[in-house]
């Protein structure tokens, strides 16, 4: 079959997650990408400092990290869609937290509850993913699902800004984020379930039997092993891939910390440093699909290698660029490298644990994957600050040697821990 007419029954089969999957993923990122920016000014209006403002806002990551292995446990007891509705109606209360917050500590407290609340109900979207989507077109999915994503968070403080000039109140958009959480709760509870339509005919659908009864749960197995017994046995992968997996997130977190930095450490002005990150974030949105047309067609090596390449090479050569005579023309492009090599990465952290996942069980395993890529990204920010007490250019170069080691493990690993048709 041609590769248009290939597209066709695709596109129809991944529209039919979007009340069920991708709607919701918007909606969620949506309300969280209007809060984040607020939250040190909502922080130094109760009394906090600039460094007490940062920890409170560093509370949504601590929670995510916290939250992804009692998740695994939720979604494989529970199954995805009530394990969502859950995470969707407890952040709810989060958010409520915000809104009454007497004082700091209440409002880290709020602040952690909805990052728990994002990991469980992320990991509940990628389980769901996992077990449900053929693997003729798996990558496509979830590059879709991490674009959906990226597209709320996208969006989100645009929407902010436009609550702050109407309202002037920085708590209107937790008030959105609230209603985005609603509408998200609903979708999941009284959306069309996809598991009762066919995906693609004759697709591999994980040797999952068809009974005509629609599941809503988790795919049922003979026994569980639980969480830490399933850390334990699939330490190997863990532990070589799940590392090279964590420091692609070590990457992208390092990505949205240093290029503001080093557009104020060259002397440019506010607004040129937005539009430069705003075009690399840009570039970055534009390539989601293309990642997973890449991984399905190709093998996911062959998004993971050039995007840790041009990640590490970009940053490597952005750091010997500080005290040129045309550093912010350097800093541009460099910032578009970077922004390319972040997009040919869509999807693959996703696509990478589902397909090294077991197939009749996989939420506890994605539990502890997702724990790594999360810790990934919260450590670099802590790498870039304390190197960058030497330099910002000796923070940017140690980010570029790790994007190269990374690249080096992906193609170490991959290969030997993904069936050769998917590597």
């Amino acid at each position: 079959m041609a590769d248009g007419e290939d597209e066709i029954p695709i596109a129809r089969a991944l529209w039919r997650f979007a009340p069920m999957i991708y709607g919701p993923t918007v909606l969620f990122a949506l309300g969280e990408g209007a809060v984040i920016p607020l939250l040190p000014i909502i922080a130094a209006g109760l009394g906090a400092d600039l460094p007490t403002a940062a920890l409170v806002a560093s509370a949504l990551v601590v929670g995510q990290l916290c939250g992804n292995i009692p998740a695994g446990w939720a979604v494989a007891r529970l199954g995805e869609r009530l394990t969502m509705t859950i995470a969707g109606t407890v952040a709810i209360g989060g958010v409520a937290g915000l809104l009454a917050s007497p004082s700091l500590p209440v409002l880290a407290a709020s602040v952690f509850l909805i990052g728990f609340c994002a990991a469980a109900f992320g990991l509940a979207r990628h389980s769901f993913m996992t077990t449900r989507v053929p693997l003729a077109f798996r990558a496509r999915a979830l590059s879709l699902l991490g674009g959906t994503f990226r597209l709320g968070m996208f969006i989100g403080p645009f929407v902010a800004a436009g609550l702050l000039a109407l309202f002037g109140d920085p708590h209107s958009a937790i008030w959105f984020f609230g209603g985005c959480l609603v509408a998200t709760v609903l979708l999941v509870l009284l959306g069309p379930d996809p598991e009762t339509v066919v995906i693609v005919p004759g697709a591999d659908t994980r040797d999952a039997e068809d009974t005509g009864e629609a599941v809503t749960g988790s795919i049922p197995v003979q026994q569980r092993a639980g969480v830490f017994r399933t850390m334990w046995r699939n330490r190997g992968v863990l532990s070589r891939l799940g590392l090279a997996a964590a420091s692609l997130s070590a990457m992208r977190s390092a990505r949205q910390v240093v290029l503001p930095l080093w557009g104020v450490s060259i002397g440019l002005d506010a607004q040129t440093i937005a539009l430069i990150v705003g075009i690399s974030g840009a570039i970055d949105f534009a390539l989601f699909y293309a990642s997973g047309q890449v991984m399905d067609r190709f093998g996911r090596l062959w998004a993971a290698l050039p995007a840790m390449v041009l990640m590490g090479a970009g940053f490597l050569a952005l750091s010997v660029t500080h005290d040129l005579e045309q550093a912010a023309v350097w800093f541009a492009m460099f910032a578009a490298v970077l922004g390319v090599g972040n997009g040919l990465s869509s999807g693959i952290l996703l696509t990478l644990g589902a397909d090294t996942a077991p197939k009749d069980d996989p939420a506890p395993y994605l539990g502890s994957w997702r724990t790594l890529t999360d810790a990934g990204g919260a450590a670099a920010p802590l790498i870039v600050s304390a190197l960058a007490t030497f330099s910002l250019s000796v923070a940017a170069g140690a980010m570029g040697m790790l994007g190269l080691l990374g690249a080096y493990a992906f193609l170490r690993w991959v290969p030997r821990f993904v069936p050769r048709e998917r590597a």
